[in-house]
């Protein structure tokens, strides 16, 4: 079954949390994660605010359902990652990449000069995935002071000590 990757119109928002509610389902497989299957999503809002400012893809399938998407902003020069998901049903067949290269396409034709996010170090659909798409680790004592604070946030909110990094991949003309 083929996809295509488009632009998120407003409309597309209210899908976006069952998709990554249905993503996180690939967690109950760490048992040390596995809560994370059952852990909050981005609300309906912040992915409005990702459409409006145009920094939100999604993955439709043939019969035109929302099956994945990319939200991102602009953070300066950077486009930051919040959140990738694929419905679980959908995983393993290169939907992440092909959002991944519309956020990269996209950053470099606007004059940015990387991608940022976060994301666990060792599960192998987190770091692992995001270095062979081209993103490297960022030392965990040099990240920006804007992603040190987005790794504190989320070592308060429950994650496991050093069990996330920062990661950039650089846009090149």
């Amino acid at each position: 079954m083929s996809c295509s990757i488009r632009k998120a119109v407003d409309d597309d928002a209210r899908f976006l949390p069952a998709i990554e509610r249905s993503a996180g389902q690939a967690f109950r497989s760490v048992p040390e994660l596995a809560w994370v299957a059952d852990d909050g999503v981005m609300s309906v809002d912040t992915h409005r605010a990702c459409i409006a400012t145009r920094t939100c893809w999604v993955a439709v399938d043939e019969q035109g359902r929302v099956v994945g998407f990319l939200s991102a902003q602009r953070c300066g020069q950077d486009l930051h990652i919040l959140e990738m998901s694929v419905a679980h049903d959908r995983q393993g067949r290169g939907l992440g990449r092909r959002l991944l290269s519309a956020a990269y396409d996209d950053a470099r034709a606007s004059g940015l000069s990387g991608l940022t996010l976060t994301t666990f170090r060792t599960i192998a659909w987190n770091a692992p995935f995001y270095e062979k798409s081209g993103f490297y680790m960022l030392p965990s004592d040099m990240p920006d002071a804007r992603l040190a604070a987005v790794l504190r946030e989320e070592a308060q909110a429950g994650f496991p000590p050093g069990s996330r990094c920062a990661m950039r991949c650089d846009v090149v003309d």
